[in-house]
């Protein structure tokens, strides 16, 4: 079987289209998202779905730790856990590890709401993907892992090659390929 080094044009053709799949299918699942936040409060972007989900999922983190699992700034993220924590979804304490920080973690009323908020989020997603086979979710989830992993490793590999580069060659050589996390 032909890999993408041997077939570059069917590659690039074939990546074309991936990424424009999924430009689509990022605006729509950001569309719904942006309509469900809204529900709690009008400026309420579309990502604080995804920022009480983490909580919900990861339990108390730092801010900037929020902004790294996300991938947008810590600003950003520091102005949707204001208005959070104004409406009593979230709450700010102490980090045990740290005094000088603090962690933000789901309030009992945000906890409640982000149940509510996934419930209406599946309950479209549902609707919407109703009648697929759950075979083919299932390898559309496989699929979307394993993107989201070559991606990841592809990232670091690339990041470390920048570091090494304006460290210049004497630096401290870059981890072997096998001690890379998955993110």
């Amino acid at each position: 079987m032909p890999t993408p080094s041997q077939e570059p044009e069917e590659f690039d053709e074939a990546f074309e289209s991936i990424e424009q799949q999924l430009s689509l299918f990022w605006r729509r699942a950001r569309a719904v998202s942006h309509t469900i936040s809204r529900s709690l409060h009008p400026e309420i972007e579309p990502g604080a779905y995804g920022l009480l989900m983490i909580l919900l999922r990861e339990g108390p983190l730092r801010v900037t730790e929020l902004a790294a699992l996300i991938g947008i700034g810590k600003p950003s993220v520091s102005r949707q856990v204001a208005l959070l924590e104004q409406l009593g979804l979230v709450v700010k304490e102490d980090d045990p590890d740290d005094r000088r920080a603090q962690r933000v973690t789901l309030s009992a009323a945000g906890a409640a709401e982000v149940g509510e908020l996934r419930r209406r989020r599946l309950s479209f997603f549902r609707e919407a993907l109703g009648s697929w086979d759950l075979s083919d979710l299932s390898s559309l989830a496989g699929y979307f892992s394993r993107l989201n992993e070559a991606l990841a490793i592809a990232g670091r590999r690339r990041s470390q090659a920048l570091r090494h580069t304006q460290e210049g060659p004497d630096s401290s050589p870059a981890p072997p390929e096998d001690s890379l996390s998955a993110d």
